[in-house]
């Protein structure tokens, strides 16, 4: 899956002279947490995010007067908070190593480029819904967290074992083990029960850790 298929389209921008107030009025009213910042070519020249409008914003405890606030706030300019140095994501840039992006950089959010033109934003919401599908959060059946060793052809008799039983896989996903030689299985299925799952489990020579309706 590429990041194309899962990005928010034609995102919302601002310009480098937008206020401090007007940007948290759009982040607010587009329920939005990073803006994108375009020049008058619309050429992606840095993003700004809710903290950053949040730190640039007065203190309450400043002894300021309402209308010296005001005059102060409204000189700022998002030019002056931005950032300027932008890690962007092409469009057909694989999801998965959209993430490592994420997490290697500690953001939450990638602008995704076509070329030199800003077509989309890809977050950390749009991944935690992803992985949600990959786990079918939204399937009901049965649950069942299992340990394999790793080897060739496992993932193929798992597969071949619960069809056999006359069942079916509504998600699967695999990850690391408590070691290298082993790894964890996640798969929710239907059309079988706890007992004929255990079987099929058993086939493999493999652990469950978990299984449970849900």
């Amino acid at each position: 899956m590429l990041v194309r298929e899962r990005m928010t389209r034609n995102p919302v921008t601002i310009t480098p002279d937008t206020s401090l107030h007007d940007a948290l009025r759009i982040m607010h009213q587009e329920k939005v947490r990073r803006l994108p910042v375009l020049d008058e070519k619309g050429k992606l020249v840095g993003i700004v995010l809710e903290k950053d409008l949040l730190y640039a914003s007065p203190s309450p405890a400043t002894s300021l007067s309402v209308y010296e606030l005001n005059y102060l706030v409204s000189k700022i300019r998002i030019a002056d908070l931005m950032t300027s140095d932008v890690i962007t994501v092409d469009e057909d840039c694989p999801l998965e190593e959209a993430a490592r992006i994420m997490v290697d950089n500690n953001i939450g959010g990638l602008p995704v480029m076509r070329g030199d033109t800003l077509v989309g934003m890809i977050t950390e919401s749009d991944l935690f819904k992803i992985f949600l599908e990959l786990l079918g959060a939204r399937t009901i059946g049965l649950r069942v967290t299992i340990s394999v060793q790793e080897g060739k052809g496992v993932l193929a008799r798992l597969t071949q074992n619960i069809a056999t039983r006359g069942a079916s896989i509504e998600s699967l996903g695999t990850f690391w083990g408590d070691d290298p030689v082993h790894r964890r299985i996640v798969l929710k299925v239907k059309g079988i029960d706890r007992q004929g799952m255990e079987e099929v489990v058993r086939d493999l020579d493999a652990e469950v850790l978990d299984i449970r309706e849900m």
